[in-house]
């Protein structure tokens, strides 16, 4: 089973996920005052289909939590994350979908 670890790279504004140490994919993130929107998520495709996109959902989540603010979720992947999983503590302002 590979190392799994989940980083905030702030100078990159994303998260990041990385497998053994290589770069496995990461979602990008955009703070404002009182928020942080996330706008993307991305996993490389010989990652895909590992479940990786999921753990890297929830560490990222937890870590906005944790440091407070609104999640604001433009990126669809994160949308469905926190639709269909717990995220404790987590306040959410949906985007106006027009």
């Amino acid at each position: 089973m590979p190392e799994l670890t989940v980083t905030r790279n702030d100078d990159a504004s994303r998260y990041e996920i990385h497998s053994d140490g290589t770069l496995a994919g990461f979602a990008d993130f955009e703070r404002r005052p009182g928020e942080i929107r996330f706008t993307h998520t991305e996993v490389d495709h010989a990652f895909q289909g590992r479940g990786l996109a999921g753990v890297l959902a929830a560490d990222a989540l937890a870590d906005a939590v944790a440091s407070g603010g609104t999640i604001v979720p433009y990126c669809p992947y994160i949308a469905k994350y926190l639709k269909t999983h717990e995220v404790a503590g987590a306040e959410v302002r949906w985007p106006n979908a027009g």
